[in-house]
């Protein structure tokens, strides 16, 4: 008999007003010193200096680490793994998007386990549990508020090293909206996409139960009516609201059900370029759910009729190809740019990007299994 865990924080608060609850939830754990870690544009936007408030005003004291790049790194973490050390830092609270998440479950894993960001690369290999970790959202993509997921490049290689382990999943996840309403169209549009991507992923996926299912489904339902109406106006509350648990189901989706060849792509075109994540989902989603049709008609067809599309009368494989125009044509009206030359990609790296892919983590739960020639053929076709 096949046995599925389905797992996210024990604690995940949604609302107006949530980042307010920051430091009686550190102060829950015993806290007394953390690190507080984000990135360059939320420092000086004075957003984290309005958490260190929060949080000092709880009586607890705090280290500010500003430096988490857009695709968090190597370095990063090492350098994260320092300041927390000779602060005497006891927690963590990542204030950010994906990459402020990633950086310090990174800094929290080799913190609490020893060694370099790269001995944890690959499936559950940390020993010990990850030192408490609050996670504050303010993006609606990534998911990585409440995941096992921790995406790290490594510099040297030009690799994004895929880190799933359970030691990793924050201990708190908090999506206050209010922190969205700033969030620029195009990062607005490439988040979410990035969203749809997990789900769409999560959906295919040979690891897919009825729990994800029903995660994935809401998702389809919600990002076409929410995200151009958050893309549209970045000021629309309500659009922001439901994308951030459009976004959070994506999240429980593929956090128990895995992705596939979009983001074991991705995190190659990301690693080697250092191009946005989202971007990258958005722009191989469409050619890499082509390639997946074949068996997996069923589930395209079941996606477009969530999508909002007509499908009656329609054979399996009309309606599966339905799904696909929908998402270009979502993708297409947020200005996702044309393809990865635009984005400085080149044809002689091919070989090396397919090959990459073929041994990142989240390829073994794609539902068809390529050929090197194929994954190539895939990248080829999203230039």
């Amino acid at each position: 008999m096949t046995q599925n865990q389905f797992s996210m924080p024990s604690i995940n608060l949604f609302g107006q007003g949530t980042i307010q609850e920051t430091g009686s939830r550190l102060k829950d754990v015993g806290a007394k010193k953390t690190l507080l870690v984000t990135d360059e544009g939320l420092f000086k936007l004075g957003i984290a200096d309005q958490i260190v408030e929060i949080i000092k005003a709880s009586g607890i004291e705090v280290e500010v680490y500003p430096k988490a790049e857009p695709n968090p790194t190597d370095k990063n973490v090492a350098d994260g793994v320092k300041a927390f050390k000779s602060a005497g830092c006891d927690s963590l609270v990542s204030l950010g998007g994906g990459s402020a998440h990633d950086a310090a479950k990174g800094i929290g894993l080799v913190a609490s386990n020893g060694g370099t960001i790269h001995d944890y690369e690959g499936v559950d290999k940390s020993k010990n549990p990850l030192v408490p970790l609050i996670a504050i959202n303010t993006t609606a993509g990534t998911a990585s508020e409440m995941t096992k997921f921790t995406i790290i490049t490594d510099v040297e290689r030009h690799v994004k090293m895929a880190i799933i382990d359970k030691h990793v999943t924050p201990l708190v996840s908090i999506n206050d909206p209010a922190l969205m309403v700033g969030l620029p169209p195009a990062l607005t549009a490439a988040t979410g996409l990035d969203a749809l991507t997990h789900a769409v992923e999560a959906y295919v996926s040979t690891a897919a139960t009825p729990m994800t299912d029903a995660c994935a489904e809401k998702v389809f339902e919600l990002i076409p009516e929410y995200l151009p109406r958050a893309f549209a106006n970045g000021q629309d509350i309500e659009a922001r609201e439901k994308m951030v648990y459009a976004q959070f189901l994506a999240g429980m989706a593929f956090n128990n059900a895995s992705l596939g060849y979009v983001h074991a792509i991705s995190h190659q075109m990301g690693g080697f370029y250092n191009l946005p994540h989202g971007v990258c989902n958005a722009l191989l989603l469409p050619h890499v759910c082509r390639y997946n049709l074949v068996g997996s008609e069923d589930r395209f067809a079941t996606i477009a009729k969530y999508l909002g599309e007509s499908v009656e009368g329609l054979s399996k494989r009309e309606a599966a190809e339905k799904a696909i125009a929908a998402i270009e044509r979502l993708s297409k009206d947020l200005n996702i740019p044309s393809g990865f030359k635009e984005l400085g990609a080149k044809e002689e790296d091919i070989p090396t990007l397919a090959e990459n892919a073929m041994k990142d983590a989240t390829a073994a739960t794609n539902p068809r299994k390529p050929k090197l020639e194929e994954v190539m053929e895939i990248i080829r076709g999203a230039m």
